[in-house]
């Protein structure tokens, strides 16, 4: 836990910042697939369309085995599910840069899903409790942010690295440093058990909590609308901007250098205004997908809107995450599972849309429409959450821990920043 000291100086303490790097492994592992589909599906003699089923099994691992592996490993000590998830994570990719078989790929990625979907769950709840309350949000979107970073650093490398090497070459290297991370996690996470108390039942009776699917609904929604544009936004770069095709890479790290940025300022902000933070960036959000339907004609504009798009959409992540973590009070391991099953749920069904509506007359404005809407629909649970949640207590995981309780816009009666 930090000494008093270091969280008066604003400093996070080391295990996030470790716990981080593990979430950044895991984010690349994620996406980094969709630059080696070609090289995949011609190596294991199946369509491209058929190997993207990779990415596709890995987000339903995600969504159903997150909140699974939580309960599962609910009663192991923390530090061993971590360890033991990158341990997982690790030979998973083994397997799959041996095989030759489709088939064993498939099974590889959905055992590597579920151990992501464990590491997220538990490190969540880790650095919620070690930064403590008033750096609760800022921690979890340094923790995110490495999911951000993986998609600006870690895809583009493992492409790269993939073209040269064979798609079994970034397998390789993400098994051997998740096996490293493994180490470091052993080594910085605290020697602390569960606590005797944690149940099933616990974690279950957590989820009756109103505030609690009100801050997941905002996370559906917000990453349903940003990613059921981003799917999409290669043609519309392209077919209607007029970006030339070997200019969408670089637009695509603006994305990410959006995303990162909107991360920390979610991180910053969100402790002691979540719901001014949360209002104003799905908003912006919402204006900014509205406007590229109109204004994608041209580059700069289209390309200024995508940044925003990202910026505004991604500060919403790190302040729904932490709500919801505090909302589940000592019961949070399913909780912050369930948060992540969230955002994947979000893409999978944002992207679907899209792509349904990218074939009607709306063409490739479609995702920006569907991705408006979803982002407007996100005010609906904030605005809910603004009003019944500023005059009520909300448990906070470590809040046993703190010297005093810290008051922000989710918890005691306070004057209203909005």
């Amino acid at each position: 836990m930090p000494s008093a000291a270091s969280t008066r100086a604003g400093k996070l303490p080391l295990v996030v910042w470790v716990l981080a790097a593990g979430t950044f492994l895991m984010g690349t592992t994620e996406f980094v697939i969709a630059g080696l589909l070609p090289q995949i599906a011609g190596d294991l003699g199946v369509g491209v369309s058929h190997a993207g089923l990779l990415i596709t099994a890995f987000a339903i691992g995600m969504i159903v085995g997150g909140p699974a592996m939580a309960l599962a490993t609910l009663r192991l000590p923390r530090r061993l599910t971590l360890v033991s998830a990158l341990a997982v994570f690790a030979l998973g990719h083994v397997v799959a840069a041996l095989s030759s078989s489709f088939s064993v790929v498939m099974a590889a990625r959905v055992v590597t899903a579920l151990a992501t979907g464990a590491f997220w769950a538990v490190g969540f709840v880790i650095v919620t409790a070690a930064a403590g309350p008033a750096r609760a949000t800022r921690a979890v979107g340094v923790m995110m942010g490495g999911l951000t970073l993986a998609n600006v650093i870690g895809v583009p490398i493992g492409s790269f690295v993939g073209q040269y090497t064979g798609w079994r070459g970034p397998f390789w290297a993400l098994a051997v440093l998740a096996a490293l991370a493994a180490m470091f996690v052993g080594r910085f996470i605290p020697r602390t058990e569960q606590r005797a108390e944690m149940s099933v039942r616990a974690e279950v009776r957590a989820l009756r909590q109103g505030r609690l699917w009100l801050a997941l609904a905002a996370a559906v929604l917000i990453m349903g609308g940003v990613l059921a544009t981003y799917t999409y936004i290669t043609p519309l770069l392209t077919d209607r901007a007029g970006v030339p095709a070997g200019a969408v890479p670089l637009v695509l790290i603006v994305f990410g250098l959006g995303a990162l940025g909107g991360t920390a300022i979610g991180g910053r902000l969100g402790d002691r205004h979540p719901m001014a933070t949360t209002l104003t960036a799905a908003a912006v959000t919402a204006l900014a997908l509205l406007l590229l339907i109109p204004l994608s004609t041209g580059p700069v504009t289209a390309v200024a809107l995508v940044s925003l798009m990202a910026l505004a959409g991604f500060t919403v992540n790190p302040v729904v995450t932490s709500l919801a973590v505090r909302f589940a009070g000592d019961a949070p391991t399913l909780t912050s599972a369930l948060t992540t099953s969230a955002y994947n749920t979000g893409i999978a069904a944002g992207s679907a849309l899209a792509g349904t509506a990218m074939n009607t007359s709306l063409g490739l404005t479609g995702p920006a429409l569907v991705g408006a809407v979803s982002a407007a629909l996100t005010l609906l649970p904030l605005i809910a959450l603004a009003l019944t949640g500023t005059r009520r207590q909300a448990r906070i995981v470590a809040q046993h821990t703190a010297p005093a309780p810290v008051h922000d816009e989710t918890t005691a009666p306070v004057p209203s920043r909005l």
